[in-house]
C-alpha cells in the first residue's frame, strides 16, 4: 500500500468501518483485513504504513482499545487471558468516538474473506473504558505539558459526550483550564 502518498485504505474513518463491519477486531485482525484489501486493490501492502495508521487512529480515538467486558462473541473471553507479550497484537479495539466511519472499496467482501465469528460490543462497558482512558491521558498530557495532546483531548471530549452517555464535563473542565492558561 505504498504508493508515496500515504496508505488510503488505512484512512482513519476507512479503518472504523472495516471494523464496525465486524463488531472489534483485534490489532492483528485489523492488520490483516487491511492487507487483503491492499491485496484487492491490486496495491503493495505496507505494514509499517497499516501500523502506523492504527496507531494515528487509536491516538485519535477513532478506534479504541475495548476491555474483555464490553465485548461478546467469538474469541472475547480468551482476549483477556492473552500472553503480555502479544498483547498489542491481541487487543480489541472497536469503533471510537471520533470515527466517521466509512467503508473504503472492496471492504464488504471482508467477512467473506476473513474468518472471524460475530461479534458485539457492550457500549456501555466501552464508554466507559473510553472515559478511564480519557482522564488517564489528561492528566499524563498535563504533567508533560503537552498543550498540543490536551487541545486533541479536549476535542475528543464533545465526541465521547456525543457518542455515550457518560459525564466528560469534568475532564474537559480540567483540560480546557489547563490550556487556557
Amino acid at each position: 500500500m505504498a504508493d508515496g502518498s500515504g496508505p488510503s485504505v488505512a484512512a482513519r474513518d476507512d479503518l472504523a468501518g472495516v471494523v464496525d463491519l465486524f463488531g472489534w477486531l483485534t490489532r492483528t485482525e485489523l492488520s490483516r483485513a487491511l492487507s487483503e484489501l491492499a491485496f484487492k486493490q491490486r496495491a503493495e501492502v505496507d505494514e509499517d504504513a497499516i501500523d502506523a495508521a492504527i496507531d494515528l487512529a487509536v491516538a485519535e480515538y477513532a478506534l479504541v482499545p475495548a476491555p474483555a467486558d464490553a465485548l461478546s462473541g467469538g474469541d472475547a473471553g480468551d482476549l483477556a487471558d492473552a500472553e503480555t507479550e502479544h498483547a498489542e497484537e491481541s487487543t480489541a479495539l472497536a469503533v471510537g468516538p471520533a470515527a466517521f466511519s466509512t467503508l473504503p472499496e472492496g471492504a464488504e467482501d471482508l467477512p467473506h474473506i476473513l474468518d472471524v465469528p460475530d461479534r458485539g460490543v457492550d457500549r456501555e462497558a466501552l464508554a466507559d473504558a473510553v472515559l478511564d482512558r480519557l482522564r488517564e491521558e489528561a492528566i499524563e498530557a498535563i504533567g508533560e505539558g503537552d498543550d498540543d495532546r490536551l487541545e486533541t483531548l479536549a476535542d475528543v471530549t464533545y465526541d465521547v459526550e456525543a457518542w455515550a452517555p457518560v459525564d466528560v464535563d469534568p475532564v474537559r473542565t480540567r483540560i480546557l483550564a489547563e490550556v487556557d492558561e
